[in-house]
């Protein structure tokens, strides 16, 4: 059994606020042991209940944030930046499961940090006509390749929210979601101990199903019209609303990548504090 674990912080066990995952932070430089046990406490999971293979997939802002040395021996980890498949790099690799750890809601939605890719600017993402996170975007990514999600970690608004992408999927609140910027949050020892057991249990699905390839529709709406005027630019892309852009794409891995490209564009047209 092969399993591909999507790793990002926002949702990782004590993260509150901008600080805890911005690189370069002393904050940030502590949580990112946090992130690496819960990674740990996964991957103690899955390889009690017969895991051979775990593809660790960076998924955090630059990409580069877990503990290598401090990570479980039998893991590999992929880190670094600029993916074909971004946060699901090795979803096409043959996997039979994959975990979205540390995720976090969506833009537009209440939860701790939420947002989807870009931090301030995209207001909200729609994948064929329904809100999404980033979690519904990597499920149906996965799908694609007849992946199941096993498992998604965050606070407990993610969890709601994968209620409904990944209804089968064990599911991990490691916090409780206050605001934007506080949680109730459970210590590491308890998370731990959460994460292993929904790991464990979670492998009881692992095995690739059919493919489930098919055109898709996203539409993002921004902050600012500069920003939709900006991406509207990309062949393929439509300015639909004053702050809105839309595209279709024949698959859901042509989807992503155009996705991608959009957030990329977004982000660089954004003009210091009036965004």
């Amino acid at each position: 059994m092969r399993i591909l674990i999507s790793a990002d912080m926002e949702g990782a066990t004590g993260v509150t606020w901008t600080d805890d995952v911005v690189p370069g932070t002393s904050q940030w430089q502590r949580l990112r042991t946090l992130f690496t046990g819960d990674v740990n406490a996964v991957l103690a999971g899955l390889f009690a209940a017969g895991a051979e293979d775990v593809l660790v997939n960076e998924a955090h802002s630059s990409q580069r944030n877990l503990l290598l040395e401090d990570l479980d021996p039998r893991a590999r980890m992929l880190t670094g930046r600029h993916k074909p498949l971004s946060m699901m790099q090795g979803v096409d690799s043959g996997v039979d499961g994959a975990v979205f750890l540390g995720y976090h809601a969506g833009a537009g939605f209440d939860g701790v940090l939420s947002h989807t890719y870009l931090e301030n600017q995209i207001t909200g993402v729609w994948l064929d006509d329904v809100p999404a996170s980033e979690g519904r975007l990597n499920a149906a990514l996965a799908a694609e390749y007849g992946v199941p999600v096993l498992l998604v970690s965050g606070d407990d608004h993610t969890c709601e929210d994968a209620r409904e992408y990944a209804p089968e999927a064990e599911l991990v609140a490691v916090k409780e979601c206050v605001s934007r910027y506080a949680a109730i949050c459970l210590p590491p020892a308890r998370t731990a101990e959460l994460l292993t057991a929904g790991a464990r249990q979670a492998m009881a699905r692992a095995g690739r199903g059919e493919r489930n390839p098919g055109r898709h529709r996203i539409e993002v709406e921004f902050d600012a019209s500069h920003l939709a005027q900006a991406t509207a630019v990309i062949p393929t892309v439509e300015q639909i609303g004053v702050r809105r852009v839309g595209f279709e794409a024949p698959s859901m891995t042509e989807a992503m990548k155009a996705f991608k490209v959009v957030t990329a564009i977004a982000g660089g047209a954004v003009q210091g504090i009036y965004g």
